[in-house]
């Protein structure tokens, strides 16, 4: 039974999300390389509205991501898998080794350019709980909008321009959905991104990127990233093609992951784990105060998985 690390994406920004990390050496290079690439210290960008801006938040959270991992590396186990959610796809190939932490966050600062450069003014996304993926095809058709992201068979986020955004969350709430616009302003994942699809891919063709030395699955269809090129491959591709969440975690269990950590900002894709898998034991780092209490229940929580 194995360890999974989760790298969320962008939404669960919030004022302390580096108080765990503050003064740890480890992670110290990470804030430091950070703070110079957005010229101000992260935690205290994480402390202003500016944390939601595209152009900030992706950095932001691969720097959080990548600083955890920086400060709880020596103390846990290697893990067996590395996954990541949008923006946390290019967190977990810096986790993995396919970039160094700087790389990484350099390539956050690009790849937001990419996609503001690309996407309409009026863009955002949209999450939609509750209807089947035949309604919400028909619901996407209706309202000239698309699936972004599965979160599962009835929790979708659909992407788009304003106007059809609001008219999907008008349709999907008459049929009983629960929605929630989120703190997103580029419809990610979706055609409307092609352009920056295409300009990363040539980013990340220059930029120093090699064969992840641990196992990342992709967040397009769940396979396990084999070399350099599919690395390219499927970081660029994400930003204009749906990610099956949904899928990846599914390809994740299969794989023997039985504990399931999440290392970046916010706790929604260990609740996630925890509603879909409830045989597997899904924690965020944020659900505990200190770093110790996060590797103390590593510990316990891979020795319990083995005796099942």
């Amino acid at each position: 039974m194995s360890l999974a690390l989760l790298c969320p994406g962008q939404g669960g920004q919030h004022p302390a999300m580096f108080a765990r990390v503050q003064g740890d050496a480890a992670a110290e290079p990470i804030l430091r390389y950070a703070a110079d690439l957005l010229r101000e210290a992260p935690e205290a960008l994480a402390a202003s509205e500016a944390r939601f801006d595209n152009a900030i938040a992706q950095p932001l959270v691969c720097a959080a991501t990548l600083a955890t991992w920086a400060a709880l590396r020596a103390r846990l186990p290697s893990p067996g898998l590395v996954l990541g959610y949008s923006v946390g796809e290019l967190a977990a190939h810096g986790v993995a080794g396919s970039v160094t932490p700087q790389v990484c966050l350099s390539l956050s600062r690009a790849r937001a350019a990419c996609m503001d450069a690309a996407s309409p003014a009026d863009g955002g996304l949209l999450a939609v709980i509750g209807l089947s993926r035949r309604r919400i095809e028909r619901l996407c058709e209706a309202c000239a909008v698309a699936v972004a992201i599965v979160n599962g068979e009835d929790h979708f986020v659909l992407g788009g321009r304003a106007a059809g955004l609001q008219a999907a969350q008008r349709e999907a709430e008459a049929l009983g959905a629960r929605t929630l616009r989120l703190p997103v302003h580029v419809p990610a994942h979706t055609p409307w991104l092609a352009r920056a699809a295409d300009a990363f891919a040539g980013t990340l063709q220059d930029a120093a990127v090699r064969t992840p030395a641990l196992d990342v699955l992709a967040g397009i269809d769940g396979h396990r990233i084999a070399s350099r090129e599919d690395v390219i491959r499927s970081l660029s591709r994400q930003l204009a093609q749906p990610v099956d969440w949904h899928g990846v975690m599914a390809q994740a269990i299969e794989r023997g992951a039985r504990v399931l950590l999440e290392i970046g900002p916010g706790s929604a894709l260990a609740r996630m784990a925890r509603q879909a898998h409830p045989d597997c034991e899904a924690r965020a780092v944020e659900e505990f105060q200190t770093l110790e209490g996060v590797v103390d229940w590593v510990v316990s929580a891979l020795e319990r998985q083995a005796m099942h």
